[in-house]
This record gives structure tokens, C-alpha cells and sequence, in this order.
């Protein structure tokens, strides 16, 4: 039961995803990143002074390693939602674990591990099916531009996740990456937004939008703390499956709200995608089981990265 927090965190992340597209119109992507980063921060700082903790860190190497490629990620997949439905965005992000499968397989054959996958490279072709039907009914340039920034985002998100498996090995408690991730989130931020000359506290708000950022900083902050207690406490591969609910809200909110309808072949993408993440997924967990057998308290992923 613990895995149906994934599907509490794939709605909020879904809301967020809303909120994001609806900002753009009030706020630059720098002004949004901060926003959001500013609310992690004092989200984690007020649960620190509630629940105790520290920031003190013995890995501030892997920390900025995982905040500034996920501030990166995050600021690309934002950017992509003024250019592309929000459905369309978020799926093409969610290919994340069809890279972290990829970047598994070519570390393992670079050592020598391993052989080529004829199963992988299958789930691989599939998935990039589903992208050329998803894209097909879109094909301008501004759309084409969003989907190559959102394809990108997605395989950094997969960097990301594989920095942020590693420094749960390491001991680091969930609010400290979440932590250091807001706090990078906010440099960034302000650095992007005194170069392009917008920030926050400079140029007068409308209560729409200052609500609309507030939100995402609320619901990207609890999406990521409920998406970790889900993978701490809850089934790995039941997670792992659930966080496609995500392309499914998406798709709803991106109907009912922009009637951005994606046509049957649209939609026949974004089920190949699922698809082929799901069964990624599945090859992934099910070699973590066999390697967890042959060799106690190792875990495959760590060893690969």
C-alpha cells in the first residue's frame, strides 16, 4: 500500500505541471525556478526546525553534482511546457527511465560486463516510436524545439535519479538532497533572472500568478517527498510503474483545460512510451533481484555508476 504515495506524488506533480504553463504567461522560466527553489528551501528548513536534522553534509561533491544537473533538467522541462502541450511535455520527460536503462546497459558493456540486449534495444526502438507518433501530429518548429528540449530534460532527469540512488546509498537523508537541490534551484534562478532583467522583487506581481508559483513550489516540494516514501517503504517496480499515472493526469488536465486533445495517434504514442517504460522498468528491477542474489549488499546501479 505504501507504493500508492507515487500516485499522490504523479498527481501533484501533474498539478505542478499545470501551474508551470499557466505561469509562463506572468513569469520568466529563471523567475519560476526560483520561486520554486525558494519554497523548497523554506519548506525543508521548517521541517528541520520541527523534526530535527542537519544540513552539515560529508558529500557536498555529489550534492552539486545532483543539484546542478537537476536544476538543469528542471529548467529545460519548464521551459518546454510554454512550448508544448503539457501531456506531450511530461511524457517525453517520463522517458527518463528508457535512459537510465540505456546509461546501465553502456557502463556495464564499457566494463565489460556485459553483452549486447537484443531486449533492450527492442524497448529502446519502441519507445522512440512512440515519440515520432506522439510528435507527428505537431510538426512545426517551435514544437519540434520543445519536444528536442523536453526529450533532453528527460535523459538528465535520468543522471539525476541515478546521483540521487547513490547519495541514499551513501546515508543522506531525503531532506538534505531535497534540501541542497531547492538551494541550488534558487542560485540559479537568480542568476537567470538578473541577466534577463526580471526579477521577482523588481517588477510589480498579479495576485493569479504570485498564487500560481506559490503552488508550485508547494506541490513540486510535497510530490517529491511523498514520491520518496513511496520508493523507501513501497514496492520498487509497483512504484517505478505508477509514476506513469503522471502522462494519464497530464493528459486530463491538458484536455480539460487547453482542449489540447492529441488525436489517435497522439495517444497511441504516449502508450507505446508507457509501454516501453514499464517494461525498462521491469528489466531493471528484475536484474537488480539477480544481482542482489549472486552478490549480497550490492547493489547493481551503485556499482554502475
Amino acid at each position: 500500500m505504501q507504493s500508492l504515495w507515487m500516485l499522490v506524488a504523479s498527481f501533484l506533480f501533474a498539478v505542478m505541471g499545470v501551474c508551470v504553463k499557466l505561469a509562463s504567461q506572468y513569469y520568466t522560466t529563471s523567475e519560476i525556478v526560483l520561486c520554486r527553489g525558494v519554497i523548497g528551501v523554506l519548506f525543508i528548513l521548517c521541517l528541520i526546525r520541527l523534526r530535527g536534522g542537519t544540513l552539515r553534509t560529508p558529500f557536498p561533491r555529489d550534492h552539486l553534482i545532483r543539484g546542478g544537473v537537476g536544476v538543469v533538467s528542471l529548467w529545460m522541462w519548464f521551459y518546454s511546457f510554454s512550448l508544448l502541450p503539457i501531456a506531450t511535455a511530461t511524457t517525453l520527460n517520463y522517458m527518463s527511465s528508457i535512459w537510465i536503462a540505456v546509461m546501465l546497459f553502456v557502463a556495464g558493456w564499457w566494463q565489460g560486463h556485459k553483452k549486447f540486449e537484443w531486449g533492450l534495444a527492442g524497448t529502446v526502438a519502441l519507445s522512440f516510436l512512440g515519440v515520432a507518433l506522439l510528435m507527428r501530429p505537431s510538426l512545426n518548429a517551435e514544437q519540434l524545439l520543445g519536444g528536442a528540449i523536453s526529450l533532453a530534460s528527460g535523459v538528465l532527469s535520468a543522471l539525476v535519479y541515478l546521483q540521487v540512488r547513490k547519495l541514499g546509498l551513501l546515508g543522506e537523508p531525503e531532506y538534505r538532497v531535497v534540501f541542497y537541490f531547492s538551494a541550488t534551484g534558487v542560485l540559479a534562478g537568480l542568476v537567470g533572472s538578473v541577466v534577463t532583467g526580471r526579477v521577482p522583487l523588481w517588477h510589480s506581481h498579479s495576485w493569479i500568478g504570485a498564487l500560481l508559483v506559490l503552488m508550485i513550489g508547494l506541490t513540486a516540494t510535497t510530490a517529491q517527498i511523498a514520491m520518496t516514501r513511496a520508493y523507501r517503504l513501497g514496492n520498487t517496480l509497483v512504484t517505478a510503474n505508477l509514476q506513469y499515472t503522471g502522462i494519464v493526469f497530464s493528459s486530463l488536465f491538458g484536455v480539460l483545460i487547453w482542449d489540447d486533445a492529441p488525436g489517435w495517434i497522439g495517444w497511441l504514442g504516449m502508450a507505446i512510451i508507457l509501454a516501453s517504460g514499464m517494461l525498462a522498468t521491469y528489466r531493471n528491477q528484475r536484474k537488480s533481484q539477480a544481482v542482489a542474489k549472486n552478490v549480497p549488499k550490492v547493489d547493481p546501479i551503485a556499482t554502475e555508476v
